[in-house]
């Protein structure tokens, strides 16, 4: 595996686990390798590839279920043709905001968003990217007004 490749992999699954294990790194790699063993050619996949992030998100999930103060929810907004509209944003990420307000700590997991935005055969055009950091805007925003105040909510875009 290319060494830009694996710091890419290890700062995600360490931002990603970061609540259960307090960012330690090597615990990342532990992740890391328990991901590659799991996956077919895993030490190719950088981790913005959907069955590494799949496979990544399942852990967590999974590990979330085992402590019952922390939530996940991931929001794959590739997950069909809608997801860069601004409405099926909003519905999208609230759903998984009402699914988190019962935890004190949370991550909402948004990803492809990029994709969602701008499919890898275009290019990225001023009304792209101006439509993209609108959507970022509105998740952000989104998160902010809909989760409680005393809560912790780890946003994670990948």
């Amino acid at each position: 595996m290319t060494r830009p490749l694996q710091l890419r992999r290890l700062h995600f699954l360490n931002a990603l686990f970061a609540p259960l294990t307090g960012h330690d790194l090597y615990l990342a790699q532990q992740i890391d390798d328990a991901i590659s063993t799991s996956l077919p050619a895993a030490e190719e996949r950088g981790p913005a590839d959907p069955a590494f992030v799949n496979a990544a998100a399942k852990l967590f999930e999974r590990l979330c279920g085992a402590r019952p103060q922390h939530g996940f929810f991931h929001w794959d907004a590739g997950a069909d043709d809608t997801g860069a509209t601004p409405l099926f944003t909003r519905a999208g990420v609230m759903q998984g905001l009402k699914q988190l307000a019962t935890f004190p700590e949370s991550t909402l997991l948004v990803t492809n968003l990029r994709a969602a935005h701008c499919p890898p055969a275009k290019r990225w055009t001023e009304r792209r990217r101006r439509e993209y950091d609108d959507s970022l805007s509105l998740i952000r925003d989104l998160a902010a007004a809909r989760s409680r105040r005393s809560a912790n909510l780890n946003l994670l875009f990948l």
